[in-house]
């Protein structure tokens, strides 16, 4: 029989679960405890009604949280863009390929060196409090470097998502048609046994809203469920598209009309937004207001890669979210947690309540809020992964 853990003096404890506390979205408990045994929880509530368990461990009157849920990153490369940053940060021209810089450097990466690199992020996310994170392929761009890229990553986290279509691969430049037939022939035969989900970047210059549809819909023949870079650098079909296919999340949202909105706010589809990017690229901010007044179910991410958003810290991407995107602390921390949570179409994390996976953070504050109100500062204490301490 697993042995029990009550965690207690915990001032303020975010369950997510408005039936509790305050009655909010956050279930805020105040002088609140939370007993943990095995992987899973199986009490919160107020310290003195705390049952008897075989460990305790003293809070020390600081918040706790769900572990963040970081539901879109790429993980699975080699090299880094520091000159492409610096000239863009700079205002010089940059000419160098972009996606096809780091394509270029993984490909020449042995299996050791991309697991070396992913493994680093890992830990540097788990220390930052991230204890659920997806991540794509979508380097690689080769039967070959596409599968071995989502073998990788499958040994380190159960949510896996297959992006050949990320950019069509240059050599198949002057012959997209082809590319789109590799995608959703030979390539998914070789990734699907190593995804749980399936993407596609759906924009000026990548794929079209019908390339999309027919990458997503083979995709889902093989069991893999959509997820869709939609709407990033320009208005386009990517967030009505994911909405029709019931993909679980439209990722960016930047670029929305109002028929988009609604689209979202009537789905199950979660806006899942990527801050890190729009802040490393100068872009415009989407409009988390406008979403969450609507309707839409928002989701907070890092969007870590070497190009655009080359941060693991999903503390700074709440910060931004409250700064930048006009989200409340509050907001900006369910969207961090249970967000994500629902971006991956999971209801055992995310939240802390009785059959919930014991994933949760331990913040050197007295309050959650504290994410925004201190920006930069490395807030997190402890991290519980199921059930165990691991920081």
């Amino acid at each position: 029989m697993s042995s029990s853990t009550v965690i207690t003096n915990i001032a303020t404890l975010v369950t997510n679960d408005p039936s509790l506390g305050d009655g909010s979205p956050l279930g805020l408990v105040r002088d609140a405890a939370v007993v943990v045994e095995g992987d899973r929880v199986v009490w919160t509530g107020a310290s003195r009604k705390a049952p008897a368990t075989d460990n305790r461990v003293d809070a020390g009157g600081r918040a706790v949280l769900p572990g963040f849920v970081d539901s879109h990153s790429h993980l699975v490369f080699a090299g880094d863009r520091t000159e492409e940053f610096n000239a863009r940060m700079s205002g010089r021209p940059y000419s160098a390929g972009g996606i096809r810089t780091t394509v270029a450097a993984t490909r020449a990466a042995d299996d050791a060196e991309l697991e070396a690199t992913l493994t680093r992020h890992l830990a540097e996310a788990l220390r930052q409090g991230t204890t659920t994170l997806e991540t794509k392929s979508g380097y690689g761009l080769t039967v070959e470097d596409e599968a071995r890229a989502l073998r990788l990553a499958a040994r380190h986290t159960e949510e896996v998502t297959y992006l050949g279509a990320h950019i069509v691969a240059p050599e198949y430049a002057d012959d997209p048609a082809g590319y789109v037939a590799l995608v959703t022939g030979e390539m998914l035969d070789a990734c699907a046994p190593h995804a749980r989900w399936i993407d596609v970047f759906c924009e000026k210059g990548a794929f079209d809203g019908e390339q999309a549809r027919a990458i997503l819909t083979a995709g889902k023949a093989r069991g893999l469920h959509p997820r869709v870079h939609a709407n990033q650098l320009s208005f386009g079909p990517g967030v009505r598209l994911a909405v029709e296919l019931d993909a679980a999340s439209a990722d960016h949202c930047t670029h929305l009309t109002d028929e988009d909105v609604a689209a979202l706010a009537g789905s199950r589809t979660v806006a899942t937004l990527l801050p890190g990017a729009e802040f490393s690229t100068r872009g415009p901010w989407p409009d988390a207001r406008r979403l969450l007044d609507a309707g839409a179910t928002v989701a907070l991410s890092t969007d870590c890669n070497p190009g655009s958003s080359y941060t693991s810290s999903m503390p700074f991407c709440i910060a931004l979210a409250v700064r930048e995107m006009h989200m409340t602390p509050d907001e900006a921390v369910w969207s961090a947690t249970a967000g994500g949570a629902a971006a991956l179409r999971r209801d055992d994390i995310g939240r802390l309540t009785p059959g919930a996976r014991a994933d949760l953070v331990v913040l050197d504050a007295p309050s959650h809020v504290h994410l925004a109100y201190r920006p930069g500062v490395p807030l997190v204490r402890q991290v519980w992964r199921r059930g165990v301490r691991e920081v």
